[in-house]
């Protein structure tokens, strides 16, 4: 990954053992501190700070190579909304799921509006194609969004809106890993970053 390594040139710590850690951090539910100890027990001395750092640059290079290489998702979506605490205050995460499971997109907004559901869609038709059916809940945004998506499409072309909260229960349930990753930290410190 020479995009990654470019990344990590001039630094002190080699580029396995921090491409590791994020890795680590990313994967599993630990903290930066927890990083800090288990890279000491192997004899290498780094800061949590430094692995917030490479964190913070590495994950969007990441993204990038990430993407290009995902796999195709399914025609059929689940979306939904979530609530996560950012700073002491509620904002609202947009999830969309295929049937196997698989996240296909997800956008952090302020608001729970029409035009955060309709931006969250968008994004997601951008990065994937248009999917046949979306099974939602019975939020009227997203409807109205959804029907603001089909509209002046021919019928054979149009999305097929399912509303029902029994067949979200995919997503339902996958919101509670992000809950578990989520808790141990008090909520996020920063809306932004």
């Amino acid at each position: 990954m020479p995009l990654i390594r470019n990344a990590f040139k001039r630094l002190h710590f080699p580029v396995d053992i921090m491409a590791q850690c994020v890795r680590w951090y990313l994967a599993y539910s630990l903290s930066l501190r927890d990083l800090e100890e288990m890279m000491a027990e192997r004899g290498i001395h780094v800061d949590h700070s430094t692995l917030h750092r490479r964190v913070i640059r590495l994950v969007p290079l990441l993204d990038k190579v990430f993407r290009r290489h995902k796999r195709a998702v399914g025609r059929r979506w689940r979306m939904d909304e979530t609530y996560i605490k950012i700073k002491g205050q509620w904002k609202y995460l947009y999830r969309a799921v295929d049937t196997a499971g698989q996240t296909i997109d997800f956008l952090l907004t302020a608001k729970r509006d029409a035009a955060s559901a309709l931006r969250f869609f968008r994004k997601a038709i951008r990065y994937h194609c248009e999917p046949e059916v979306v099974t939602i809940d019975k939020s009227g945004a997203n409807t109205a969004d959804l029907a603001t998506l089909n509209m002046g499409k021919p019928e054979a072309e149009t999305m097929t809106i399912r509303q029902s909260k029994y067949l979200n229960n995919l997503i339902e349930q996958d919101h509670r890993n992000i809950k578990r990753r989520i808790r141990p930290m008090l909520g996020f410190k920063s809306f932004r970053r």
